[in-house]
């Protein structure tokens, strides 16, 4: 049997690469055309089919589905090439929900050599562009001539989606599903669009590379942590590596801000939650932060650039000369705001005071747009919290799940009632079908990186210290865990860049835009370590088109004594 099997699998490489020199010899379009021949690809995985393979001219690209209130990008024109979408492991699942991992590649007539994979974001369920837009500036890894794939971790939003049961999460209520989301999606899909890759231009990918953020940031640290063959460089942003305490951590954060609302004798509704803190409120947290904290660096410039040193031992005396004596004024906050604040920083805890998820950093972005989007909501948009945090807690970050109606007070009133030691339980809880606990399926805050960085992997992490959702504080405590482990080595393959003003991926008042992307190509290619990355202030940032350098951590970067603070030449990573 093994004598036969062997020669099996010669007689199909031989029909695959003779099949695939006939689609390599013929034009662009017919060569796209024809991938959907059976036979060709010698897939890794059996169950894997195209679905559709299109030749595509030089074009523009479709505009992104974009936040509330994100700017739109600027039009980009794609390069010649063929888009492939793919499926795998279809199958029904014990929710009685149909199942299959798709994913998305677009091969460039013009190849340089290299792959490269996009995270996904939020709860997933999406097939996602496969374009590879990069931040900085930085020309999306199509353009750059990257074999680019995206996937939508074994759920489809489309078809997946049940209302009544946790909306767009409802497919945590399947072990598999939950499971594909977590990480493991991501080897068949990965070695599938590699063998695509290889089948499609006669050689396989001399360098592949991987970048997320949030969601994505996650997979990137799953990929590090237990699939450390398949990367060579990765960007793992803002990293949901402890997605599951965050979720929680989320609860813990709209009940202190729900004390805020019942302290005002008011029930706490999505409305009520946003009127927690107003723009006017936030910009007060702002000036009191920075007060305490942005000279700390060298330089009073609106960037607390020393963001460990931003205590509360430094931040409450402040904090108190702007608390109401009285009732609410515009030029105050209220005991209860200030309570609700301090709850937040310190971070959610068991009835015990036992840390169930990090604290956060005093940082110059807490109260703004992006802050109050997140945390309680704002104008028109509720909070994301409570709004995606809720259900994906319920549904996907628990066991047994527990999904919720697609109703945002439901959901508000999940949170509201949220039990810290019996939710904290149910992440690393088993049973009912669920052999995994959501730790263990989605959790990759690991500081064991040795496989990694033996092959020679380089890992680079950059985060916004105003991060709502991912605490950067927690992101540094592993760093360090990374660092004792590794004797103190941790620099040689891994690097954290922690972003002064940011929020969650982009935005704040910050130097936000940077090319992580270039930073690790060049490491892992040319041995050139990022020590900084330049970055720049966006356009709605109260600077725009200043620069910085974000150093890499523990360094931060301070004021020269000389030269225009608007510049990142004036200051130095120390």
């Amino acid at each position: 049997m093994p004598k036969i099997k062997a020669m099996l699998l010669v007689a199909g490489s031989v029909m695959a690469a003779s099949l695939a020199g006939s689609v390599q010899a013929a034009e662009p379009a017919d060569r796209c055309a024809a991938l959907v021949q059976s036979g060709w690809v010698a897939w890794p995985d059996p169950t894997t089919r195209i679905i559709s393979a299109v030749g595509h001219d030089a074009e523009a690209a479709p505009a992104p589905r974009l936040p509330p209130g994100v700017p739109p990008m600027p039009a980009l024109e794609l390069p010649a090439h063929c888009d492939v979408i793919a499926t795998m492991h279809e199958r029904t699942g014990a929710d009685g929900q149909h199942y299959a991992i798709r994913f998305h590649l677009r091969l460039p007539d013009s190849w340089n050599g290299k792959f490269f994979m996009q995270g996904g974001g939020g709860t997933n369920g999406e097939l996602g562009d496969a374009i590879g837009r990069l931040s900085g500036g930085a020309a999306p890894a199509l353009v750059q001539g990257y074999a680019v794939m995206s996937q939508d971790s074994g759920h489809d939003n489309a078809t997946n989606t049940v209302p009544a049961r946790g909306g767009v999460s409802a497919f945590g209520l399947d072990p598999q599903a939950r499971a594909d989301y977590g990480g493991t999606s991501l080897r068949p899909t990965v070695e599938a669009a590699k063998a695509l890759v290889a089948a499609f231009y006669q050689r396989p990918p001399q360098k592949s590379y991987f970048v997320g953020c949030s969601k994505g940031g996650q997979e990137g640290m799953m990929l590090a942590t237990r699939y450390p063959d398949l990367f060579d460089g990765i960007v793992a942003a803002a990293p949901g590596f402890a997605l599951p305490r965050a979720a929680l951590a989320e609860a813990w954060d709209t009940q202190a801000l729900a004390g805020v609302v019942r302290a005002k004798g008011e029930p706490v509704t999505l409305a009520s939650l946003a009127g927690t803190f107003s723009a006017a409120d936030g910009q007060l947290v702002r000036r009191a932060v920075l007060a305490a904290c942005d000279k700390a660096d060298g330089v009073v410039d609106g960037i607390i650039a020393d963001y460990t040193r931003c205590t509360s031992e430094r931040v409450l005396p402040e904090l108190a000369k702007i608390t109401c004596a009285g009732g609410k004024q515009d030029s105050c906050l209220t005991p209860a705001q200030i309570t609700a604040l301090r709850k937040i920083h310190d971070g959610a805890r068991d009835p015990k005071g036992k840390p169930i998820y990090s604290g956060f950093y005093w940082d110059a972005g807490w109260g703004d747009d992006g802050w109050r989007v997140w945390k309680t909501g704002a104008g028109p948009v509720p909070s994301i919290n409570v709004a995606m945090g809720s259900p994906s807690l319920g549904a996907v970050f628990t066991t047994p799940p527990t999904p919720l109606p697609e109703d945002n007070q439901a959901k508000l009133d999940y949170l509201l009632h949220a039990d810290m030691n019996a939710e904290a339980a149910k992440i690393y809880a088993t049973g009912n079908g669920f052999t995994r606990s959501a730790w263990q399926d989605i959790g990759s805050r690991s500081a064991d990186l040795s496989a990694f960085q033996k092959r020679g992997g380089k890992l680079v992490v950059p985060q916004g210290v105003s991060d709502p959702v991912f605490s950067v504080e927690d992101t540094i405590a592993w760093y360090k865990e990374v660092d004792q482990r590794d004797g103190g080595g941790a620099a040689g393959f891994v690097r954290v860049f922690p972003v002064p003003g940011m929020g969650h991926c982009q935005g704040g008042p910050a130097t936000d835009g940077y090319d992580a992307f270039g930073a690790v190509v060049a490491w892992v290619e040319h041995a050139k370590a990022p020590e900084s990355l330049i970055a720049t202030a966006n356009p709605r940032s109260p600077w725009p088109g200043r620069t910085r350098p974000l150093c890499a951590f523990p360094k931060v970067a301070r004021y020269d004594g000389t030269g225009d603070v608007e510049k990142a030449a004036s200051f130095t990573c120390s």
